[in-house]
């Protein structure tokens, strides 16, 4: 792994840790427009990145002869989607829910649900990240890619850090605790990831796939969580301004640096 892969590593944790400080910042809320921008921003690379970086390498491990090249990354996608599909049925949900007095989670049934919901949210994302760093060490993929990707990720990741600690110190949890716990909900992330790197050996042989479905879940969170999160309520145009800013941004590095 180059230095470039081990440091993007850390980025996804990152957008989740200064997420999680603005506990020692805010009082009750995120700027709605700032938070639209963002998942706009969001939104536009992971979706960009799906394409370019993740189904585009799929398809063309296969000569254009090869049915394969058409069959294996549908069915790739096909099987992200699904497995996010799942596990968005089996889990416990955050829902964001936007008042005069800023962004709060819905009241659950303990603070501990809330905690797992956020966590296990980012486990496949941390997962797809890690299949997107064996692309680039089997160089399927660039390394400027897999970095915008990170950073996406990051940024997806900022208010989502924010959803777990702000609450709980609204419940009566003490500043530094309620960081810890959003912190904690975010560093399965980077373990995911190295876990999906140490397999990397398996993962050569059927790179083709393992791209295709980190795509899949990466469509599935954006076309899910994202955009109808972004477009809830006021400002919307900002996270169709976000949206396109981020994909094209991610489009041209990909492209350009590939």
């Amino acid at each position: 792994m180059t230095p470039l892969m081990i440091a993007s590593l850390f980025i996804p944790l990152a957008g989740t840790t200064l997420g999680s400080a603005m506990v020692f910042f805010l009082k009750n809320k995120i700027n709605e427009k700032v938070q639209k921008i963002l998942l706009g921003f969001a939104s536009g690379v992971m979706m960009a990145a799906a394409i370019w970086s993740l189904l585009q390498p799929a398809i063309e491990s296969y000569d254009k002869s090869d049915f394969k090249m058409w069959l294996i990354p549908a069915i790739g996608f096909l099987a992200g989607v699904g497995f996010l599909f799942i596990l968005d049925i089996i889990t416990p949900h955050i829902h964001i829910d936007k008042q005069e007095d800023g962004i709060n989670a819905h009241k659950l049934s303990n603070t501990f649900k809330m905690f797992l919901a956020v966590t296990i949210h980012n486990l496949p994302e941390g997962l797809a990240f890690g299949v997107a760093i064996a692309g680039a060490i089997n160089k399927s993929i660039s390394e400027p890619a897999m970095l915008a990707l990170a950073i996406g990720i990051a940024i997806q990741n900022f208010p989502e850090g924010a959803i777990v600690s702000m609450p709980l110190k609204e419940e009566g949890f003490s500043k530094p605790k309620a960081f810890l716990y959003g912190f904690l909900s975010g560093i399965v992330e980077p373990i995911a990831a190295l876990l999906a790197i140490a397999m990397t050996a398996f993962i050569a042989a059927i790179l083709p796939f393992t791209l295709a479905f980190a795509a899949g879940a990466m469509i599935f969170v954006v076309v899910e969580e994202l955009i109808p999160e972004a477009n809830e309520g006021k400002h919307s145009n900002l996270a169709t301004i976000g949206l396109v800013i981020g994909f094209v941004l991610m489009m041209v590095l990909d492209i350009a640096l590939s």
